[in-house]
């Protein structure tokens, strides 16, 4: 099972929010996922992200890839450096 980190859209039309989950990379964006791990809220200035930093890290730690736009999200809410420190701990 490819396990992804990805978004999945809610809100309504022309006013987006966005759940970052952890899913099947073959179930639908909206669909079922593993687990939630944070938010993102882009219509508020500036833009609202939270992210359970401790989940997030584990499921990069175990395999799971992020898609590029869940990257960006978690390069900036600067999960994605504990992700690399870790790893380079690890060798």
């Amino acid at each position: 099972m490819a396990v992804r980190i990805r978004l999945a859209r809610h809100g309504r039309k022309k006013a987006p929010f966005y759940r970052l989950v952890v899913a099947d990379s073959r179930s639908p964006r909206d669909g079922r996922f593993i687990e939630l791990l944070g938010t993102y809220d882009p219509m508020t200035e500036p833009a609202k992200i939270t992210v359970n930093e401790e989940r997030a890290v584990y499921w990069l730690t175990v395999g799971a890839t992020a898609s590029d736009t869940a990257r960006g999200l978690l390069k900036k809410s600067g999960v994605w450096e504990k992700f690399e420190a870790g790893k380079k701990q690890a060798e």
